[in-house]
């Protein structure tokens, strides 16, 4: 008689991990901070409340985790574009600041969870490592585009206006995923390139092929 049985594979430590993170990232995106309780991320995960400790150590181990992966994700995403034109600092930087306010960032779920984990960044001390790093990340790699600008070289000018070009950006992006249907298809990205170009005295156009 044949074996009709599933074979059985063995998940990997990474593959737990993962899906822990991942159990963490929905709970917040469905509940806010307080529905991340230990037992419902590992009844979420498929697994027992004592792999958390096992592999994190603590579940504020394993929430900063899920931030700095959300976060990292997101940078990533924007940042994906600009590698078809990266020899051309403008086109490089107008391609990042159209991915960061266009879907799949510009999106209503990732503001929940940003926001959530917001909540727990004043009051972590890890967790607000975790979110100066990822924003740090983000805007050097701005500053970076801006400083390949022509008349832009100078590291402390460049810094300040990136800030300024950062701050346009994530409050385009909190009203662009918050109320999408106050703007018109484009709109939010149009904006920013509108503002961010007058900030930089350098004119941003966005390619619709990136």
């Amino acid at each position: 008689m044949s074996d009709l049985r599933r074979p059985y594979h063995r998940e990997t430590v990474e593959q737990r991990r993962d899906a822990l993170i991942q159990s963490a990232l929905d709970l917040m995106a469905e509940g806010g901070p307080e529905a991340m309780t230990v037992r419902a991320i590992a009844a979420r995960a498929g697994t027992t409340p004592g792999l958390i400790r096992h592999y994190f150590g603590t579940k504020d181990e394993l929430i900063r985790c899920a931030f700095e992966r959300f976060m990292g994700h997101m940078t990533q995403q924007s940042l994906s574009t600009i590698e078809p034109v990266v020899r051309d600092p403008v086109a490089a930087l107008a391609a990042m600041i159209c991915a960061s306010l266009r879907p799949p960032v510009l999106d209503g779920e990732r503001v929940r969870l940003w926001a959530g984990f917001l909540q727990m960044v004043q009051r972590h001390p890890a967790m607000r490592q975790t979110h100066a790093a990822t924003y740090l990340g983000y805007r050097d790699r701005l500053q970076t585009l801006i400083e390949a600008l022509p008349g832009k070289a100078d590291p402390v000018v460049a810094r300040q206006l990136a800030i300024a070009c950062n701050a346009v950006i994530d409050g385009l992006w909190l009203e662009g995923a918050t109320l999408p249907d106050d703007f018109a298809e484009d709109e939010v990205e149009s904006i920013a390139l509108a503002a961010i170009s007058a900030i930089l005295e350098t004119p941003l156009i966005a390619d619709r092929k990136i």
